[in-house]
C-alpha cells in the first residue's frame, strides 16, 4: 500500500514516571540532545517531541517528562490518560523508589483500565553497581509478575538510553496495529451484517 504524500508520521505517546530523582530527565535528555545534564531542576512536567526512524519508518515520539511530583491526582491522571506507553523509572540505588513504582503501575492500569498498556520497567544509574541496593533478581522478578520488560540504564554512559524508547515505540506501534486490525474487523462484521433482511 502506497503512503499518502505530505502523510504525517506516526505519532507515539511516551509518558516517563517514578519518583523523583531517579533519573527521568536525564534519560529523556540524553535520548533528546544526547547530553548528560547532572543538575536538573525538577519543576514541572516537560514536553518534548523527536522524529526518530523506527524500523525503517519515520516516526515522531512525544515524550512527556513528569516532574516526580504529581500530587495532584487529577493532573497525574489526565498525563496517564494521554499516554500510550510508559516509562517507569526507578534509581537502582534507592529502594524505595523501587517500591513506589508499584503504586505507579497501579495508577495507570486503573486510569488506563487495560492490562496490556506498554508499558517497560526501567533500572537507571547502572553505572553506580557498587552502590546498588535493588537486585537484579527483584527488578526482574516484578517485571516478570507484571508481564513487562527490564532495562537497566545509565543516563550518565548513555547504556540502554536508546534501548528502552526504541522497545516501548515497538510495543505501542504493535498495539496499534492490533487495536486497528480489530477495528477493521468490527467495521467489515458491521458491514456485512446490516443488510440482513429477517
Amino acid at each position: 500500500m502506497a503512503k499518502k504524500l505530505n502523510q504525517q508520521p506516526a505519532l507515539h505517546k511516551v509518558i516517563m514516571v517514578g519518583s523523583g530523582g531517579v533519573g527521568k530527565s536525564a534519560l529523556t535528555l540524553q535520548f533528546m540532545y544526547d547530553e548528560f545534564v547532572e543538575d536538573y531542576e525538577p519543576t514541572k512536567a516537560d514536553s518534548y517531541r523527536k522524529k526518530v526512524v523506527l524500523d525503517g519508518e519515520e516516526v515522531q515520539i512525544d515524550i512527556l517528562d513528569t516532574a516526580g511530583q504529581e500530587d495532584y491526582a487529577a493532573i497525574r491522571d489526565n498525563y496517564f490518560r494521554s499516554g500510550e506507553g510508559f516509562l517507569c523509572v526507578f534509581s537502582i540505588t534507592e529502594d524505595d523508589s523501587f517500591q513506589a513504582t508499584q503504586e505507579f503501575r497501579e495508577q495507570i492500569l486503573r486510569v488506563k483500565n487495560d492490562e496490556n498498556i506498554p508499558f517497560l520497567l526501567v533500572g537507571n544509574k547502572s553505572d553506580l553497581d557498587e552502590k546498588r541496593k535493588v537486585t537484579l533478581a527483584e527488578a526482574n522478578s516484578r517485571a516478570q509478575q507484571w508481564n513487562v520488560p527490564y532495562v537497566e540504564t545509565s543516563a550518565k554512559t548513555r547504556e540502554n538510553v536508546d534501548k528502552v524508547f526504541y522497545d516501548l515505540m515497538r510495543k505501542i506501534t504493535a498495539l496499534k496495529a492490533t487495536e486497528k486490525n480489530v477495528n477493521e474487523r468490527n467495521d467489515d462484521n458491521a458491514a456485512g451484517s446490516c443488510c440482513v433482511i429477517l
